[in-house]
């Protein structure tokens, strides 16, 4: 489609993602320096979705099962989550994020909304609010995202 009404808004948009990606890489790499990305990504879906069953876990990152555990048992030894039998079935193993890997999570999001608040304290008020109505009506289009989409980037 070669419609300038179109390609322009397309054009920017397309700025501000890479923009944005810039800021989630630089706030994640710090953690990828103490556990993976797919590690940081189940550190995520535990801090969104609290405990949750081994088996779940892996469906949601689309891991084998059996390579799943062997990475459960890192994030065990590095303190980062913990396991626990469900009381209802004590056949089930429930993981759960650690103080250490919430505050690991936490960091991470925390880096992020700090950066981003820099970004946005070098506009205007006015362009602030045209920037926060922006992305509201981009995530109103938009839609949320999928979980898998989020595990892409370890979101």
């Amino acid at each position: 489609m070669n419609d300038p009404e179109v390609i322009a808004p397309v054009e920017s948009t397309l700025v501000a993602s890479r923009a944005l990606l810039g800021i989630v890489a630089r706030s994640v790499a710090s953690a990828l320096e103490v556990v993976t990305l797919p590690q940081f990504r189940v550190l995520v879906l535990l801090s969104t979705g609290g405990p949750t069953r081994v088996g779940t876990l892996a469906e949601q990152v689309g891991a084998v099962p059996s390579t799943f555990s062997r990475s459960v048992d890192r994030m065990v030894a590095g303190g980062w989550v913990e396991r626990s039998l469900r009381e209802s079935n004590r056949r089930e193993i429930i993981l759960n994020l650690t103080p250490d890997g919430r505050h690991l999570v936490d960091s991470v999001t925390e880096r992020r909304r700090h950066e981003i608040r820099d970004v946005l304290k070098t506009m205007s008020p006015e362009d602030q609010q045209t920037i926060a109505s922006a992305f509201h009506l981009f995530t109103a289009a938009a839609g949320e995202p999928t979980v898998a989409d989020l595990l892409t980037l370890g979101l």
